[in-house]
């Protein structure tokens, strides 16, 4: 891995990273750091062999200066309706920055009132350069409404409380943290490089400091071996953090990641989808004395509409799950099959005329069955990674 002081001498244009939460599919992207700077995690494809950098802050600063004035070009050619399609087809062939008039026009499609920075821990830099950016941010769009970043625990826990503060006074009012587990040995086993007192630590730190805290939880991250002490500490950290959001990212093993490789060679037993579902009920019915929203809003979920708000919607989002457990094996496989294919979101969907039928068909023309279920699933999973 590179080191992470710049080599940058020369700004070369407008960037943006590979990810964003699902969350912010609307929001300006503003690249800070490029990559990872911890990179190890064993089931995350995602920078491997790409070193990490932070950025110069004068080159974030001249990104947020270039999308500002494609913003404001926009505003004075939009309509009286506010209108900008013809902008995408008239205007971004001329000079300047494509990437970041590209950047300003898809923002102001979305309406502009959201910004994420990227990449995986924006949080790394030093807390001065991280409000200078935030007040250029606030200088140039004062209408937006929220601002984010993902976060790592390990680097949330090592800011102090005043700088957190200051952090979010200057703008930044959400974070995005990958807890992945609660489990120790769930962490240490996928070389997370942080433990639970860690992860409830930061989890607090970002709350006290008036931020809006996002949690994300992987399902089936344990293994057969480690299940029950994933859903049980997960859920025991988080009932300590009480985050604003827990949102579900179902495990997928890709297979250019390390995990894929212990799981070929049996040292990792994934679980099969029912087993994942059974999980998924022990770790919300141990979710207790908390606040926070459950969110489902991911394509590798097998529930997209386990949505609510505890502790009112508790006893729906445990009922959703234990319906799709008491369901007999060969509806569940066409459930399984039909959310994979994207043809139903939710159990509901079984029951729209026609649905659950076309789906029992594919499954009879390809020989999907109980037995096979979960090997033809793993491949149609990996096609969203």
């Amino acid at each position: 891995m590179s080191s992470n002081r710049s080599k940058d001498v020369e700004y070369r244009g407008f960037e943006q990273g590979p990810i964003r939460p699902p969350s912010e599919a609307g929001s300006l992207l503003i690249r800070i750091t490029r990559n990872c700077p911890w990179n190890r995690c064993t089931f995350c494809p995602v920078y491997k062999g790409s070193g990490f950098s932070l950025r110069p802050i004068e080159h974030v600063l001249e990104d947020i200066n270039s999308v500002h004035n494609y913003v404001q070009e926009i505003r004075q050619s939009a309509g009286v309706d506010g209108n900008i399609s013809h902008l995408r087809r008239n205007t971004l062939a001329e000079g300047g920055d494509r990437s970041a008039r590209n950047a300003a026009v898809q923002w102001a499609a979305n309406g502009m009132w959201s910004i994420f920075l990227q990449d995986a821990n924006s949080l790394i830099i030093k807390p001065q350069n991280l409000i200078t950016v935030l007040a250029r941010l606030k200088s140039c769009f004062p209408w937006v409404q929220r601002v984010t970043s993902y976060a790592r625990s390990h680097t949330i826990a090592r800011i102090s409380d005043d700088n957190l503060s200051l952090i979010a006074a200057a703008g930044l009012n959400r974070i995005h943290i990958g807890m992945e587990s609660g489990s120790d040995r769930v962490l240490a086993s996928i070389k997370k490089g942080v433990g639970k007192e860690t992860q409830v630590k930061a989890g607090l730190k970002v709350k006290k400091a008036g931020m809006e805290l996002s949690e994300y939880v992987m399902p089936g991250l344990g293994g057969v071996a480690l299940s029950s002490d994933h859903a049980l500490e997960t859920a025991d950290a988080l009932n300590q953090i009480n985050p604003d959001f827990i949102r579900l990212r179902t495990l997928a093993i890709p297979s250019h990641v390390e995990l894929c490789r212990e799981y070929e060679e049996g040292t990792f037993q994934k679980l099969s989808g029912l087993d994942t579902a059974r999980e998924l009920y022990t770790f919300i019915e141990h979710l207790d004395g908390i606040t926070s929203t459950l969110k489902s809003d991911h394509i590798l979920n097998l529930f997209e509409d386990l949505e609510g708000k505890f502790p009112e919607d508790k006893g729906k989002m445990v009922g959703i799950v234990s319906e799709f457990l008491n369901m007999v094996p060969d509806d569940q496989v066409i459930y399984q099959v039909g959310r994979r294919m994207g043809m139903f979101r939710g159990l509901s969907d079984m029951k729209k005329r026609g649905m659950a039928t076309r789906v029992e068909e594919i499954c009879e023309r390809n020989n999907i069955t109980s037995e096979n279920v979960d090997t033809v699933i793993d491949e149609m999973m990996k096609r969203f990674i």
